[in-house]
């Protein structure tokens, strides 16, 4: 049997590869509890929730991120996460007020843009109701 001694993890979020590379364990947060992965561990599926992910690098170092929710593959050496946001910190101080201040902006950012596409909808039934009304 093949032993692995790391796996390769890839994490992406919608718009960009936030993380590539070998690690030799993955910690996650899944909607029943938190979990780690090991290079020989059974292959799986589970979605993810808005907490910290880490890593354990070939070369010793730590890899942490703060992700929101998504989804986690495993199948065979490798790991798969997409998640919507995600961002990498040097430490968990750092790291918190990083997520602090990038996903409250995300969460701005995507508010207007709701706002924006309700005002659209609305516009584009009121223009549906006039095309249906008889002319006169």
């Amino acid at each position: 049997m093949n032993m692995a001694q790391s796996m390769s993890v890839s994490l992406r979020l919608p718009t960009r590869l936030l993380f590539e590379g070998r690690a030799r364990r993955l910690t996650a947060v899944a909607p029943n509890g938190a979990f780690g992965i090991l290079p020989n561990h059974v292959d799986f599926v589970t979605a993810l929730v808005p907490s910290v992910l880490t890593l354990c690098l070939d070369d010793g170092a730590e890899a942490i991120f703060g992700i929101d929710e998504g989804l986690l593959v495993k199948k065979g050496h490798s790991v798969s996460v997409a998640v919507l946001r995600g961002v990498q910190g040097d430490d968990l101080d750092s790291l918190q007020h990083t997520v602090e201040a990038r996903f409250v902006q995300m969460d701005e950012e995507e508010r207007q843009a709701r706002s924006a596409l309700s005002r659209l909808e609305a516009d584009m039934v009121r223009r549906f109701a006039e095309l249906q009304r008889p002319a006169p």
